[in-house]
């Protein structure tokens, strides 16, 4: 019944959401206007076809940054085989199969080859997990800073702005502070890896610390990879809006790096789909004075063409149902 009520949370809260924004949007003129625009100009396929390159090299990217540092903990572990896990946790990521997630499969598909170095695993997926949403707040805050963002005039724009440099100096600070002698070995640390729901996430992101001290070099690889994930991403989205909606007033690159990533960050609540949109649809129309059903268009547009991408997921799954079911069985057991 638990599980039940999960999965359906995870659909349920999710569709509410976009059904919200839909019947909202209905009332807006916008829908007309694109229909109208398509007609009369059509879409630029070009620019939308460059933004699924994009993000599908976002992707790659990841999966890359994953099987290095897989790779820096000597596991065995083959880049062939890398992607095919990664495709498919990928794919876990975006659709609700079970309860169980896309990073928690693979780090269990990764254990189940090396029952020995479990713990190992389990920390590579964590580590990448780790530098990319931190990398994410990092793009953010630079862009907010080199453009004065922070000093802009809606207030609730001022106060995600300042709430983004908070948090990537906390996070910043907490990172500083793993990394200091003896920090992931003390009481502190303990109390927080026995802590209820966070304890087990937070227990392997400490293992992966340990891990990845002495190697702090790797994890500056890692997070100069990450940067051109999110930068990839960013790129994307702007050409999705390019390719909709052509030259939009006011709308701009160096803005979307704020944008873009403020956006992907609420990727970390774990829903299927619904904060992104969100978001992303208050932000164009707090930004760029979009209406809030093109930024929808925009974010649903986005959505599809990570869809896109994860079709190689399915691919990978549907030639592996068997040990992906075995895998699922295990991946349960371990949440």
């Amino acid at each position: 019944m638990k599980k039940f009520l999960i999965v359906l949370l995870k659909i349920g809260i999710p569709i509410t959401i976009l059904a919200y924004l839909f019947w909202d949007a209905s009332n807006d003129d916008a829908y007309e206007a694109l229909k109208a625009r398509h007609r009369e100009f059509g879409f630029d396929w070009g620019l939308l076809t460059a933004a699924w390159l994009c993000c599908a090299a976002a992707v790659l990217t990841t999966l890359v940054r994953w099987y290095f540092l897989v790779r820096t903990l000597e596991i065995p572990f083959s880049l062939r085989e890398a992607l095919r896990v990664g495709f498919m946790g990928y794919l876990f990521n975006l659709a609700p199969m079970g309860i169980v997630g896309g990073d928690l499969l693979k780090a269990v598909m990764l254990a189940r080859r090396q029952q020995e170095r479990r713990a190992q695993a389990f920390a590579t997926v964590a580590a990448d997990r780790a530098i990319g949403l931190y990398m994410l707040f990092v793009v953010a805050s630079v862009a907010i800073l080199l453009t004065g963002f922070f000093r802009h005039h809606v207030a609730s724009i001022r106060f995600i702005s300042w709430g983004t440099l908070g948090l990537t100096v906390l996070a910043t600070g907490g990172i500083v502070a793993l990394f200091t002698p003896g920090a992931t070995r003390g009481k502190v640390t303990g109390y927080l890896g026995n802590m209820r729901h966070v304890g087990p996430s937070v227990e392997h992101l400490i293992d992966a610390m340990r891990m990845y001290r002495r190697k702090v070099h790797v994890l500056f690889i890692a997070a100069i990879m990450s940067i051109g994930v999110h930068s990839l991403f960013t790129v994307g989205i702007y050409l999705i809006t390019r390719g909709l909606y052509g030259d939009v007033p006011g709308f701009s690159l160096e803005t979307q790096f704020i944008v873009a990533p403020l956006s992907a960050a609420t990727g970390v609540i774990p829903l299927v789909m619904g904060p992104f949109e969100v978001v992303l649809t208050f932000l164009y129309e707090q930004v760029f004075a979009m209406k809030e059903s093109e930024g929808l268009v925009v974010a649903l547009a986005y959505r599809l063409v990570t869809v896109l991408i994860a079709a190689v997921g399915v691919c990978y799954y549907l030639a592996s149902r068997q040990e992906v079911a075995q895998v699922m069985q295990e991946a349960e057991r371990e949440q």
